[in-house]
């Protein structure tokens, strides 16, 4: 087994913003079609159980599959899985588009499966582009700094262009616009990104432990996904999460006795990685589950159109990309460990203002202070976790270690929608007895936010428990890769 390590990439730059523009509509995706639903319901005339499928359907292939990508790129080549995930992706927004021409629900879901899959290839083959391409240190983490500025901001940044594309295009334009610049990103990486891959004599691929962990990751998915709707104490959620557990457990045997497994478990001696992924379940529960429930009560309780939704949501994105960079710095000079405590510590002290939040709010006092709190924290958490996670990984691990970032953060997302939406039904539920609807709607939405700052100071705790001793500012040397030759 051997993995080439060249001279730092003259364009490794360049090489970054291919890279990070692919990795960037891919988070954009997730966040985008929010906005979009009510739109997509009333044009395809679908029922509200239905439409949600147009969510499920993406998360359910994209966390799925992540593993599974990351491991393939490691194995066939990080710039022909980049260039395959890119392709999939881009045609799967074309149908997506066409659907509302097509007036087919069938069609439009579907065809977000296919876009999941793409976004699960792309994610960790980019990210280990950018691992393989910069020299672990400084360099690196600023690399990560802009790449952690592009996902901390992505989900904001979704819910404004999706405000802006539907008010004025359509909603099928939030996926056109995919067209464009996944072309421009195919035209440029042959050009730009070398091929790299790991080297060994007898290319195996473990296909029971890649259809185990892509299943059990599918089915754990979509019972997260569903519970809030039939119930968390219900027979087929528990039946799901019990099934998605012996899947995942058959995973484990499988890869204890492969001979060339998709996840060597010797990965998980390397501290940062293991305590990294450990904070980023936890930081993907509150940042993902942040944005959809601020999102539903700006439009749900307060009345705004998808576009000032968007608007407002500036105030974070924008913010979020200022933040990165001090981010970035912050964590070469002192650690990521005392930066993700500082930046989880931020994120709580933003979700405690969201918990004040009344049924009459304004953009000011009531919601702009926390906007710009929560973009510091989100920056100061979702870069150094990357550092993090990636630190000490060799580079024929590069795929693996990212897809496991990936799929963690994903996981805790899904994990994070699922519990508040639990919270606000039950709340809403107990509230609404003869009551004021957006008075019950708003006490909902205010004990989701209890729950996502318990969670922020979760993570807090974790970091600095499980991150002690871990260091990130210089180069820290890799841990030996174990794979079979």
């Amino acid at each position: 087994m051997t993995e080439t390590i060249a001279e730092p990439n003259p364009r490794r730059w360049l090489i970054l913003a291919v890279v990070g523009t692919a990795f960037f509509m891919t988070i954009l995706d997730v966040a985008i079609v929010n906005v979009a639903i009510p739109s997509i319901e009333i044009d395809l005339n679908i029922t509200r159980q239905t439409v949600e499928w147009v969510i499920i359907a993406y998360s359910i292939t994209f966390g799925g599959f992540l593993l599974l990508g990351g491991r393939m790129a490691d194995l066939l080549g990080r710039r022909r899985i980049f260039v395959a995930g890119v392709i999939l992706f881009t045609t799967a927004s074309l149908a997506c588009g066409l659907s509302k021409s097509a007036n087919s629900a069938a069609l439009l879901i579907a065809a977000r499966s296919v876009q999941g899959l793409g976004a699960a290839i792309i994610s960790p083959a980019a990210l280990s582009i950018v691992v393989t391409t910069f020299t672990e240190g400084s360099e690196r983490n600023k690399a990560l700094g802009i790449w952690g500025a592009l996902g901390g901001s992505g989900a904001a940044a979704g819910v404004l262009f999706g405000g802006i594309i539907v008010k004025y295009l359509g909603w099928e334009w939030i996926f056109f616009v995919n067209i464009p610049v996944g072309a421009l990103v195919l035209a440029a990486t042959p050009r730009i990104i070398p091929e790299s891959r790991l080297e060994v004599t007898q290319r195996r691929f473990d296909i029971p432990g890649a259809l185990t962990v892509t299943g059990g990751l599918a089915l754990l998915v979509y019972a997260i996904s569903k519970a809030p709707d039939v119930g968390w104490g219900s027979a087929r959620t528990i039946l799901l999460l019990i099934g998605s557990v012996i899947v995942l457990a058959a995973f484990v045997v499988i890869e204890s006795r492969e001979p060339a497994p998709l996840m060597p478990f010797s990965i998980f001696r390397n501290r940062s990685l293991t305590a990294a992924n450990v904070v980023a379940l936890l930081m993907g529960m509150v940042i993902f589950a942040n944005f959809f429930v601020l999102t539903l009560y700006v439009q749900q309780v307060l009345g705004w159109s998808p576009l000032k939704t968007g608007v407002t949501f500036l105030a974070t994105a924008g913010t979020t990309v200022i933040w990165a960079g001090v981010a970035q710095a912050l964590t070469t000079r002192f650690s990521a460990r005392p930066v993700i405590v500082a930046g989880l510590l931020t994120l709580a002290v933003a979700l405690y203002l969201y918990t004040r939040i009344p049924v009459n709010g304004h953009f000011w006092p009531n919601l702009l202070p926390a906007y710009l709190i929560f973009a510091a924290g989100l920056a100061l958490t979702f870069i150094p976790v990357s550092i993090a996670a990636l630190a000490g990984v060799a580079q024929p691990q590069a795929g693996l270690a990212s897809g496991l970032l990936n799929t963690t953060q994903q996981i805790g997302g899904a994990i994070g929608v699922a519990i508040v939406t639990t919270i606000f039904t039950s709340r809403f539920k107990s509230d609404f007895n003869g009551h004021n609807p957006l008075q019950a709607a708003t006490s909902g939405y205010q004990w989701a936010f209890w729950a996502l700052f318990a969670l922020a100071l979760a993570g807090a705790v974790a970091a600095f428990i499980l991150l002690r001793g871990v260091h990130t500012g210089e180069a820290i040397k890799p841990e030996p890769a174990e794979v079979p030759v």
